[in-house]
């Protein structure tokens, strides 16, 4: 009797054995699906864009209406707001002609390959498109992108699986999630997005990679405005966006954060360890050149980084000296990648 009921354990395990060889691949392929899920944070900060044979040789000239000015910086959606009125009052401090543009993280890559801007402003990590000849890049910090929705919804937070859920449409309706709170709210999800910077890495991609991995039903808007105003009118609407800009634009509606994995975007010391899921990179560029406008954009970019170190808990940012105390990496003046112990955050 011993004998037999071992040979039959012996046979029960072989058998297990042989169907967890047989379905590895199914979850090998199920993981790598997931781990797939999120796009990459930084690109190779290496890389050299091709340019024609001519370009390094073509000077720095500003447009037409921008040739008495002493400096010409672009700006974004992004930095525009927090740094424009600064630039203004730095250039009347100094007595020097300072053109601001708004922007864009494309019009400013396109401002750069014309050579027509001193200083150019990205919200997101630069492509491999940016990574141009002679073009530097100084890192402002990060700031803690935050899944928003209308203050009467009822839900205090998601997990980081749960948000990618709801932003492929695999979770359609609030009262899907499970949560008491919204177990009676029985609504479709409506996620909003700003599919913005689609060939640069980190922002919206560290929740899904690309375009095609978000809900059919995804409502898409092009401006940080319409974000918040279409999130505070739909009941159901869920989006994206940084704490300072749900402040900046508040006329636009009001909005509420949700935590992610337990934690508040609004904890600083969390997303400065690198374990929070989203966040946006900012970055200002100099050209390497000797001249006076490379000095004088050196000086006021150097200045702006002082600028933001005094002000980054106002506006939500972890400034470079905090970053790289938790061991994010740089290489000069550039961010270009998270804690090494943390490398594969994307739960």
């Amino acid at each position: 009797m011993f004998h037999v009921t071992c040979c039959n354990r012996v046979r029960v395990l072989l058998g297990c054995f042989v169907l967890f060889a047989a379905f590895k691949p199914c979850f090998s392929a199920s993981m790598d699906q997931i781990t797939r899920l999120r796009g990459p944070a930084f690109s190779n900060p290496e890389h050299v864009a091709p340019v024609p044979d001519d370009w390094a040789t073509r000077p720095l000239q500003h447009e037409a209406g921008d040739r008495q000015a002493d400096l010409v910086v672009g700006l974004g959606q992004q930095s525009w707001p927090i740094l424009h009125e600064v630039i203004t009052a730095y250039a009347r401090a100094r007595h020097l002609n300072i053109v601001v543009k708004p922007g864009t993280c494309g019009i400013t890559a396109g401002r750069l390959l014309k050579k027509s801007i001193d200083i150019g402003a990205y919200c997101c990590p630069p492509g491999d498109t940016d990574r141009l000849p002679g073009v530097e890049f100084h890192s402002l910090g990060i700031s803690p992108i935050a899944l928003i929705v209308r203050p009467d919804n009822p839900l205090t937070g998601v997990t980081t699986a749960q948000a990618r859920a709801m932003f492929q449409g695999q979770i359609n309706r609030w009262s899907d999630l499970g949560a008491p709170q919204t177990r009676k709210l029985d609504r479709l999800i409506q996620p909003v997005g700003r599919l913005h910077c689609k060939i640069r890495p980190g922002h919206w991609r560290l929740l899904l990679d690309n375009e095609d991995q978000f809900s059919p039903r995804l409502s898409e808007v092009g401006v940080i405005p319409d974000m918040i105003s279409q999130v505070a009118r739909n009941p159901g609407a869920i989006g994206m966006e940084v704490p300072s800009m749900t402040d900046y634009h508040r006329a636009k509606g009001k909005v509420r954060m949700l935590k992610i994995d337990g934690h508040d975007p609004t904890d600083l010391a969390y997303v400065r360890s690198g374990r929070y899921p989203l966040f946006r990179t900012y970055h200002l560029t100099t050209w390497k050149q000797d001249s006076r406008a490379s000095r004088l954009a050196h000086e006021l970019v150097t200045f702006l980084q002082a600028r933001i170190e005094k002000i980054h808990r106002e506006i939500s940012f972890i400034p470079p000296s905090e970053l790289k105390a938790a061991g994010w990496r740089f290489r000069g003046d550039e961010l270009i990648g998270m804690p090494s112990v943390n490398a594969v955050v994307g739960r």
